[in-house]
């Protein structure tokens, strides 16, 4: 297929070898989620090679932060687009997914097999007290990007009860924060709005096809192969909704994987869902990589008409293109529209709002991932449309809750970086595994 290069704004000329060579470095070296990786990137991309001014650097991330998906991915490819146009932003958007993708698939595969030997199960049973403590952290980051105000506070609050107490579908949540946001935006600044860019419409056209149909694809060739009930084509239509709804980054994508995956579709249980948030924390790239561990899951356990390990391949493969391939059509379909996105106030209103309610939407994460690390079992008590979750306090497991408590002295007392915290908690979970079981 011919891929038609869009106009992009002026940029650096910088060799496209020396482009690749960072781009690789970045892949390899993309830990910390979200935050660390857009810190990598500005200190590689405006402070080392000087390709891109602060200010430059900084309009290309406010337009990634409008964007559902993995906002650093898209940061990549937006820069690598700005230097290079397609063949850049696809060089830096991929080179940015694949290390870490292939760790997490031999990681997955790891799992499957190996579970049940006491210093595999340790090891996930230590990540799970360092994944609740990585969600807390991520609570309290984005708390103080959203500020003091009421408006917001409320509107956190009540994605967080609306998800609790009325099990409100995660889109919904969203959506009613956006228009929330949208409504209490501020009055405009009288700054004048910049001149759309010549030729735009033609171009969303173009490239909604193309990059429409290389996101569609393998969905299709699916469904047309295996029907449309087949676990693989029900992989791809789920995560490709999910692709196009996950603001807020991948602890609030994870509510609505527990909503689904877990405890509609049955998929993987929570405890499986927690491992796999560790494993995701654990590798180069995004978080959001998380959703191949589930998509390997799924497809294993359903594998006909293949064995169970080319089956759970196949899944994480799929699962992994239908999650990032809607951010090269997001970047290359919207890049002529950045400055009339980046000018618009109701549309940063509604960012806010939703920002807003995914604070509320991952502090829901954290009692969630609580409750089933140390209670197993969640029970309900319903009053009406209101479920109120409930445990017994018989079932709490002390050594979960130790590991936990130590995880977060380390984490906020001792202030460990996240991997020393995860090796350090895995480390803990094979020890309390071989000699307390």
């Amino acid at each position: 297929m011919t891929v038609i290069d869009t106009p992009r704004q002026e940029a650096p000329a910088v060799p496209f070898s020396e482009a690749l060579a960072v781009w690789l470095k970045v892949g390899f070296l993309s830990f910390g989620g979200a935050a660390g990786q857009i810190a990598m990137l500005h200190t590689i991309i405006v402070e080392e090679k000087k390709w891109l001014d602060e200010k430059r650097f900084l309009h290309a991330l406010n337009y990634c932060t409008l964007l559902p998906g993995p906002e650093a991915q898209q940061l990549a490819t937006y820069v690598g687009w700005l230097l290079h146009g397609v063949r850049g932003g696809l060089t830096a958007g991929l080179l940015f997914v694949l290390p870490g993708a292939l760790v997490v698939l031999g990681l997955s595969m790891l799992y499957v097999t190996a579970r049940g030997l006491p210093v595999v199960d340790g090891i996930f049973f230590g990540i799970k007290a360092a994944v609740l403590v990585i969600v807390v952290q991520a609570v309290i980051k984005m708390a103080k990007r959203v500020g003091d105000a009421t408006a917001l506070k409320l509107v956190m609050a009540g994605s967080f009860l609306a998800i609790l107490l009325l099990q409100a579908p995660y889109p919904l949540v969203v959506l009613a924060a956006a228009l929330t946001g949208a409504l209490i935006a501020p009055p405009p600044s009288g700054a004048p709005m910049p001149a759309p860019a010549a030729g735009r419409w033609s171009r969303l056209g173009r490239d909604l096809v193309i990059w429409g149909a290389v996101w569609w694809a393998p969905v299709a060739i699916a469904a047309v192969l295996l029907g449309g009930g087949h676990i693989l084509t029900q992989l791809g239509l789920f995560f490709s909704k999910l692709a196009v709804l996950t603001f807020g980054g991948a602890y609030a994508l994870l509510v609505w994987l527990a909503q689904a995956a877990v405890e509609q579709k049955g998929w993987l249980s929570a405890a499986e869902m927690a491992d796999g948030l560790g494993l995701a924390e654990t590798k180069p790239g995004p978080t959001i990589l998380v959703t191949q561990f589930v998509g390997f899951l799924a497809a294993y356990r359903l594998p006909a008409p293949f064995d169970a390990m080319t089956a759970g391949i196949i899944g994480a493969a799929l699962t992994t293109w239908v999650t990032f391939a809607p951010s090269f059509l997001f970047i290359f379909a919207g890049a002529p529209f950045v400055e009339d996105l980046r000018h618009n106030r109701r549309l940063a209103g509604a960012l806010t709002g939703i920002t807003a309610a995914v604070v509320g939407v991952i502090l829901y994460l954290a009692l969630w991932f609580g409750l089933h690390v140390f209670f197993g079992q969640v029970g309900s008590l319903s009053f009406g449309p209101v479920s109120v979750p409930t445990v017994t306090l018989a079932a709490l497991d002390w050594k979960a809750a130790l590991l936990a408590a130590i995880a977060f002295l380390l984490a906020f007392r001792l202030k460990v970086g996240l991997i020393t915290l995860i090796g350090v908690m895995a480390a803990l979970g094979v020890a309390v595994k071989l000699t307390l079981g």
